[in-house]
């Protein structure tokens, strides 16, 4: 199993914000969202160490995507709270700041292989481009080291479970894991970090990110909703899987309530009809087609129009099936189909009322971010 702890308990002073700094809004969601989606989409679980007073807050972005800790007074603080509340069945665990919201799920992915090929503590970086001063304490140069071998360090690192508890066990502090574990005499493998993979600690930071994220006035926004009966004898896909011993629903087509929610959001943000007047009844060829082919041919009909998908967010409700076991191969599934797009899943219920509740069918609702190329 595979973990991560998102340490977002920082205050966000330096920013000159009101509020702690994961819960600033980078485009269209909190830095804490774009981190969480990011890492959700390949992780099994997650712990995210919150700001004193402001837990409830990060509890409602996470949903049930994420479990939530009050934080530390420390970084390293932090990350032993969350190392705590992490399933001791974890081979390995990534550590990511909620302040570099804008790390990619390749690159978590790149970390996680380097794991799983043997390495036991993986780290990103990037060569060090300017020339760098070594100063005394009154500002006169002493020498300038050469750059060549220099990084500078990003998040997610990731560890092997043990080596990092260990690390952790003498209650030390430093800027990031790595340096604790480098204290250990343990090897530390960088990798190619990302140039996206900014840290966000001032609002000129911010800025920049925005370019990453392709930030124009140019963007639109759409949501979508989906729901069907169960129907006897029918096999259930949903999220771009098969589940099997579910009971599946009617349908013209394979009846992936979360891949039509996500086709109809993308279809209104791109003002290009809906689930109906595109894949419908009177499309005969779409009869029993599956949810990846519609979101396949969605996304090549967004593109075709002229614009780039940013963000998907898909919520699924109903009794069953339980999502969470399956979440990051869900993700995978909805994101390949969209062409590599930024995909979150959530999962919720209804109480026991309507459609959903009574056990009668289930349903989803989607919400997509697209920006005109």
């Amino acid at each position: 199993m595979i973990a991560a702890i998102i340490a977002a308990a920082g205050s966000g002073e330096r920013f000159g914000a009101t509020i702690p700094k994961a819960l600033i809004s980078l485009g269209d969601r909190t830095l804490i969202d774009h981190a969480l989606s990011a890492l959700s989409a390949v992780v099994d679980e997650i712990v995210i160490t919150a700001p004193a007073g402001y837990e409830d807050a990060i509890r409602t972005i996470a949903a049930d995507r994420a479990t939530v800790v009050t934080g530390g007074s420390t970084r390293s603080e932090s990350v032993r709270i969350g190392l705590a509340a992490i399933s001791p069945s974890a081979e390995f665990v990534l550590v990511h700041d909620a302040a570099r919201a804008l790390a990619s799920s390749d690159l978590a992915r790149r970390v996680i292989a380097s794991l799983q090929a043997g390495d036991l503590a993986v780290i990103p970086g990037l060569p060090q481009i300017d020339t760098v001063k070594v100063v005394d304490a009154d500002g006169y140069v002493i020498s300038t080291p050469d750059r060549a071998p220099l990084r500078r360090v990003q998040t997610p690192q990731g560890f092997s479970y043990d080596l990092l508890k260990k690390a952790h066990a003498s209650a030390g502090d430093a800027t990031d894991d790595a340096a604790l574990v480098e204290e250990l005499g343990a090897r530390v493998k960088i990798i190619d970090g990302e140039e996206r993979a900014i840290k966000i600690t001032t609002p000129s930071d911010l800025a920049t990110a925005m370019q990453f994220l392709g930030a124009t006035n140019e963007f639109s926004t759409g949501v979508g909703v989906d729901a069907h009966a169960f129907g006897e004898g029918r096999k259930l896909y949903l999220a771009g899987l098969y589940w099997p011993d579910e009971v599946g629903v009617d349908g013209h087509s394979d009846g992936d309530v979360a891949a039509h929610a996500i086709c109809d959001a993308l279809f209104a943000a791109s003002n290009l009809g809906d689930l109906g007047s595109n894949f419908g009844t009177s499309r005969p060829e779409y009869a029993g087609a599956s949810g990846a082919q519609l979101l396949e041919e969605t996304a090549r009909l967004v593109k075709a129009a002229g614009y780039s998908i940013s963000h998907v967010s898909v919520q699924v409700i109903g009794n069953g099936p339980k999502i969470g076991s399956r979440r990051v191969e869900a993700i995978a599934a909805l994101s390949a189909a969209l062409g590599g797009a930024d995909v979150a899943l959530l999962a919720t219920t209804t109480d026991g009322l309507g459609l959903t509740g009574e056990g009668k069918g289930i349903a989803a609702i989607a919400s997509a971010l697209i920006t005109k190329n």
